[in-house]
């Protein structure tokens, strides 16, 4: 199978609201996907639909070739772990992963007993006594111990310090260069993640503004500082995606990189020229400053 998800100019309204607005887009197998962009852009709500728990109000949907609804042979081959999992109270840590290794045909019983050890959970405990970081930390074994060929995780990190997901990114960069497969990282740390990134694909109020290989959007956005009548000849013709007066002073973020004659035409004028992070890209071309129809 060519693709593992194909979307196309799919919608979904709820009342007034549109959550999704003609949403097309496809998913390789084998790469790891930054599903990005800010709360109530219309993410979780393409996750669910990906994953057959909401419905589509319309176009069309496909996950490795077939629609995923009510189809058990596909909804098997996909390891969802949402921002909110649930499990039974009664479950201790030990009896989530007997659930899940049953769900799972690819399961790793050994790798998942590994990252018990490495999160430092006690598998007895039960769910309910578990701090906000441990629950994240049993989401996170799931994730990776399933070996599902489409994992996607939503805001797996909560309550996670610092090193405990830098442990969740050493571990699932590992075990995908061993065990290739496709995963969506939805997430607010960007900065965190980007290093991880294959492909990015950013939503905003509904609508996908960004679907491109991560390595192309690295150091395809530049800030340029400088006089603002300077800055103003600089631009002219180029696609500003931000902008910001100091005085006399004007900060713009370009989109699409610059060649060399560019970078020595803005030394020329006296201009500063800084690249700009993935994050502080994103961050940008989904501020209410921003209209994306005049860029």
């Amino acid at each position: 199978m060519s693709k593992v998800v194909e979307v196309t100019r799919l919608s979904k309204v709820y009342g007034n609201v549109r959550a999704l607005n003609e949403v097309s887009f496809s998913i390789e197998p084998n790469k790891i996907y930054g599903l990005l962009g800010r709360n109530g852009a219309g993410k979780t709500t393409i996750m669910h639909i990906i994953t057959a728990q909401l419905f589509a109000s319309s176009g069309d949907l496909k996950v490795f070739g077939e629609s995923p609804y009510e189809n058990d042979r596909i909804l098997s081959q996909i390891c969802f772990i949402k921002e909110s999992q649930k499990y039974p109270d009664i479950f201790r840590i030990v009896d989530v992963l007997d659930v899940a290794a049953s769900l799972y045909p690819n399961w790793d019983t050994a790798f998942a007993n590994s990252l018990l050890n490495d999160f430092n959970l006690p598998a007895k405990r039960k769910i309910k006594k578990l701090s906000r970081g441990m629950l994240s930390s049993v989401g996170i074994i799931v994730g990776l111990a399933s070996h599902a060929p489409l994992t996607i995780f939503d805001e797996p990190y909560l309550g996670l310090d610092a090193v405990a997901r830098s442990l969740f990114y050493d571990r699932l960069l590992q075990d995908y260069s061993e065990n290739p497969r496709t995963v969506i990282l939805s997430t607010h740390l960007i900065d965190e993640v980007s290093k991880l990134l294959e492909h990015v694909l950013v939503l905003d109020k509904g609508e996908l503004i960004i679907d491109e290989e991560a390595e192309t959007l690295r150091g395809q956005a530049n800030t340029i500082v400088g006089a603002s009548p300077k800055v103003a000849e600089f631009t002219n013709g180029k696609k500003i995606v931000h902008r910001d007066e100091f005085g006399a002073l004007t900060s713009v973020t370009l989109l699409g990189g610059l060649e060399a004659t560019e970078r020595s035409h803005a030394q020329t004028l006296g201009l500063e020229i800084a690249p700009v992070s993935l994050q502080q890209l994103i961050v940008q071309l989904t501020t209410e400053k921003f209209d994306r129809k005049a860029a």
